[in-house]
């Protein structure tokens, strides 16, 4: 017979560390969907998952249970995230003059046709995650979160700890910051 989160938890509290296994098995495929959505190689997205478990495991005892485990686990994530971010910000820069063929050909049909060009939506995408690497930390938490994850701000405020009108102000500079980044693309190869 299968026990329960809570009893799993509860378990795991008392010293039965062999009780935390179901719960990483249940949600690993959850916590590493959320690392590939803040780094792009696979081994920096293992990095942030075994630290989201440890983390996890070595703060259990701060989980009350009056949301779901899901949903601590989750914030957890999502800070623990931001915290690589931060941490490896400043290892992030690529120049844009080494865009791949497709992102110029869709660069270039859409500055020629506006919406018209969604025929390459890869390269479209592939141009986006160049985008949010160029992005400071929290810029790239909010645009991911709100645009990509498409969470209210509410949401946000809940997963990142910051305040409603900050999830907001953060939310403006980073859309002004990415269409910085744009209208530097399109400096660099239009004019």
């Amino acid at each position: 017979m299968e026990r329960t989160e809570a009893e799993l938890i509860a378990a795991v509290l008392k010293g039965d560390e062999a009780s935390f296994e179901p719960l990483v098995r249940k949600y690993s495929p959850r916590v590493f969907a959320t690392a590939r959505r803040y780094a792009r190689r696979e081994s920096e997205i293992e990095d942030i998952v075994q630290e989201v478990w440890l983390k996890a495991f070595h703060k259990l005892h701060s989980f009350r249970a009056e949301a779901p485990f899901e949903h601590w686990l989750m914030r957890l994530t999502v800070r623990t995230c931001f915290d690589f971010l931060r941490a490896h910000s400043r290892n992030r820069e690529s120049a844009f003059s080494e865009l791949s063929e497709p992102e110029e050909d869709w660069l270039e049909r859409f500055a020629q046709q506006g919406d018209g060009a969604p025929e390459n939506a890869d390269a479209a995408r592939q141009l986006i995650g160049r985008l949010l690497e160029q992005l400071s930390p929290p810029a790239r938490l909010v645009i991911t979160l709100l645009e990509i994850e498409e969470r209210s701000v509410k949401e946000i405020s809940k997963l990142t700890g910051w305040s409603i009108p900050l999830v907001k102000v953060r939310a403006f500079r980073a859309r002004a910051e990415m269409r910085k980044l744009l209208g530097k693309i399109a400096k660099d190869k239009y004019l």
